[in-house]
Order: structure tokens, then C-alpha cells, then sequence
């Protein structure tokens, strides 16, 4: 059974690695191999994973397995206006349908309770993230061109209103 807790330091290789392969295996038939390995490699790199723990408006989450290894991740980030954006969700394939996202989902809603609403942006293609957040209450709000480099494609920007406390 796999545990979600805060990331550290030390998780840094673990989540690099599983950020570079979720990409390679979820863009590259939307923006191409080449593309996408460059995107990963720049955005994923452990020393940016590591400045982004540093940063208090920023809290990265990560699903770890009884023997240690990593099998999930999650990033969430505030702006200067108090709106949160779900930044990454990423989980390992063989955990697909085990509820493991949903519980990473649920660790980064609970660190942000109190706030109105969360944010996400997905690229238009991905429908199976698509359809998860649907699931989970999110709803598309508005279609606008990729944010992150992502040059030439669409994304969706989704809104799940939270429940006051």
C-alpha cells in the first residue's frame, strides 16, 4: 500500500525520473518525441525539482510504495492572488486504477483547504487526465493556446469549487 506524504530532497532523482517517463509516454504522440523530451528534460530536472521545494507557494506531494520507491507525484502552486493551480499529477502506469491519483488529488486538496476553488491546465489530447478530473468534479472553464513552451496546441483550463470549511 502506497503512503502520501510531502516531498523531500531526497525524492528528487525518483521524481525526475517518473515525471521525464509519464511525459515521454503521455505528449509524445500529441507533440512529438523530440519536442516533448526537451520540454521534460528542461521543466524535470532535478536542481528545477529542487528550487521548487524551496518555494513556499509551491507544495509537491509524492505517493511512496512500503519498499520505498516513488509511484506518484503531485505539485500545486499558489499565486499572489490566493488562486491555487494543480500543477502536475503524475503516477507510475502500473498503478493506473488503483486509486493512487485520487489519493494524491485528495493530499493536495487537503493541504489547500479553505481556498474557494483549484485550477489545472491539461493539454487538449490527453483525455485520459481529462477524464479523471471530470470525475473528480473539475470542470473545463476556458480553451486557450499551452502554457510551458508548448507552441502550436490547446489546452484546457478546468475548475473544481471546493467546499467551505
Amino acid at each position: 500500500m502506497t503512503q502520501s506524504r510531502a516531498m523531500t530532497k531526497n525524492d528528487l532523482a525518483a521524481v525526475s525520473r517518473l515525471l521525464g517517463q509519464s511525459w515521454r509516454r503521455t505528449y509524445s504522440p500529441i507533440m512529438g518525441a523530440d519536442t516533448t523530451a526537451r520540454l521534460s528534460d528542461d521543466k524535470h530536472a532535478p536542481e528545477k525539482l529542487a528550487a521548487e521545494l524551496e518555494d513556499n507557494d509551491k507544495m509537491s506531494f509524492v505517493a511512496e510504495r512500503p519498499d520505498g520507491s516513488i509511484a506518484g507525484y503531485a505539485m500545486a502552486a499558489m499565486d499572489d492572488g490566493g488562486d491555487v493551480m494543480l500543477d502536475r499529477l503524475h503516477i507510475e502506469p502500473n498503478e493506473f486504477g488503483t486509486g493512487l491519483a485520487t489519493d494524491l488529488l485528495h493530499a493536495v486538496l487537503a493541504a489547500h483547504a479553505g481556498i474557494p476553488s483549484i485550477a489545472l491546465e491539461v493539454i487538449e489530447g490527453n483525455d485520459r487526465a481529462i477524464a479523471f478530473y471530470q470525475k473528480h468534479g473539475f470542470e473545463a472553464v476556458e480553451r486557450r493556446p499551452a502554457a510551458h513552451g508548448v507552441g502550436g496546441h490547446a489546452s484546457l483550463i478546468m475548475r473544481r469549487l471546493l467546499p467551505r470549511a
